[in-house]
């Protein structure tokens, strides 16, 4: 098999430069219109995190953005915010450091530290969902419970492919490293909810990684679903996070409704006890 093929996304989806485009316009309309709140997480330059509220009381969901740990930041996705605003969930969009200047278990370590960097702002465990290095992380979030549920689109989660190939110039993973990097066989805690979601059009090893993770956390125990979104591409892939009225935007919403549902009724014991005091 021609890994450089398969996991080389940019090359493989030669208008990808059409479609980045695109993101970043939409990012900075959603900028001017919803003018976000910057959270420091670290002292470092990155580590900064916009936060889109919904009003209050509603809940966040975080987005991890791709760039397989090497390009991108916060700032060009911002444009997902809209959709999520639109029913009621509010967006978090951490930016972290990139490889070669940092390895990838630092980049884990700042994604975790934002995250509870919200925890502490929110007091609720996310939702989180990312796409492509950022589905890796998401479901590395899951798995250590920092995250109340995952949306995993188009996902690295075994990254040992990933060492023949160009794209390991810059992160520099051996055998040892990239397996223990690898949340498909992280722990999969109780109750975990992920979704593994891919561009139908997308190579077969992206598909075959999803539809992997999926069965591997399902068969676990976690609560998880497989699906190929139809003539999307690792690019494109990302387009129904735009509409408001898509299922993969209707399925986050829901998800983050439904931990906001149990976080009220859970103060809403917690005052019936206290009345009862």
């Amino acid at each position: 098999m021609d890994l450089e093929a398969e996991y080389n996304n940019r090359a493989r989806c030669p208008d990808h430069p059409a479609v980045m485009a695109r993101w970043k316009a939409s990012a900075e309309a959603a900028r001017a219109a919803h003018p976000p709140v910057e959270i420091a997480y670290g002292d470092g330059p990155r580590e900064r995190m916009d936060l889109f509220l919904a009003g209050e009381g509603r809940p966040i969901a975080v987005f991890l953005h791709g760039g397989y740990w090497q390009a991108l930041d916060k700032n060009w996705f911002s444009g997902i915010a809209p959709a999520l605003l639109a029913n009621g969930v509010g967006l978090a969009v951490p930016s972290y450091d990139l490889a070669p200047q940092v390895r990838l278990g630092r980049i884990l370590d700042q994604v975790r530290t934002a995250l509870d960097r919200l925890r502490e702002e929110t007091g609720a465990l996310p939702v989180v969902f990312g796409h492509s290095a950022g589905g890796h992380m998401a479901a590395a979030m899951l798995s250590e419970g920092r995250a109340s549920a995952g949306v995993a689109i188009s996902g690295v989660f075994d990254l040992r492919p990933l060492i023949p190939t160009s794209l390991n110039a810059a992160l520099g993973l051996e055998e040892v490293e990239a397996a223990a990097l690898s949340p498909i066989d992280w722990p999969v805690p109780a109750g975990a909810v992920l979704d593994c979601v891919v561009g139908g059009a997308e190579s077969p090893e992206f598909i075959r990684q999803s539809r992997d993770m999926a069965d591997r956390w399902g068969k676990a125990g976690a609560e998880t679903r497989f699906e190929a979104l139809q003539a999307l591409d690792h690019f494109t892939v990302l387009d129904p996070l735009f509409d408001a009225d898509s299922a993969l935007i209707r399925r986050i919403a829901s998800l983050a409704d439904g931990l906001n549902a149990r976080i009220l009724a859970n103060e809403n014991v917690l005052d019936q006890g206290l009345g009862q005091i």
